[in-house]
């Protein structure tokens, strides 16, 4: 386990200041949010007193801070986040002929999804509407797959986009003898 021990303690009074200072935050105005009394603000700025837990936690939920950051603790975000790609979640067809393994992360589902698309000969992923406004935009990497939208039908083949319209009935096949490969991107509509 790592040291997380600090040579020296936080300065907790001074990043109270700048942080109230940058929010345009009076004394009285941080002592109204938080419960915490003008005085004793005035005393934990100039370091003149040792907050408790909760008095820090009353300004962190005041700041809109985690105590954490506070304690200039807070954990950065990793550079990289890289899924292996047995973890990668996937959905199958009944018949395990097409296959799409979900590559956008799941905090961006209502507003875009993409996916890669694996298709055996002969499969089929027909779908209903989605919300109105929705597209989709399938670019084919190996093969050809049809695309029926609108009462239309489309072969797009290798290195080529279709985007259509997926707020109405639409569904993607393999119509070919051999595998076919794509991403599929979801714009869904909005509000």
């Amino acid at each position: 386990m790592p040291n997380r021990l600090q040579d020296t303690p936080p300065n907790v009074g001074e990043f109270v200041r700048k942080l109230r200072r940058s929010r345009n935050l009076t004394l009285e105005d941080l002592a109204a949010g938080s419960g915490v009394s003008k005085s004793m603000l005035s005393q934990i700025e100039r370091n003149k007193t040792n907050p408790t837990l909760a008095t820090v936690w009353r300004l962190c939920e005041c700041l809109g801070v985690s105590v954490d950051a506070m304690f200039g603790r807070e954990e950065k975000p990793p550079v990289f986040d890289v899924l292996a790609g047995h973890a990668t979640p996937s959905i199958r067809s009944a018949d395990g002929k097409f296959e799409l393994r979900i590559l956008g992360p799941l905090d961006l589902g209502g507003l875009v999804e993409w996916y890669e698309v694996r298709a055996e000969p002969g499969a089929v992923l027909a779908s209903e509407p989605h919300d109105p406004g929705t597209t989709e935009h399938l670019s084919v990497l190996d093969g050809v797959l049809a695309i029926e939208a609108g009462g239309e039908k489309r072969d797009v083949g290798a290195d080529e986009t279709v985007r259509y319209r997926a707020d109405q009935s639409h569904a993607i096949r393999n119509d070919t003898e051999m595998p076919a490969r794509a991403l599929l991107v979801v714009m869904l509509s909005r509000p």
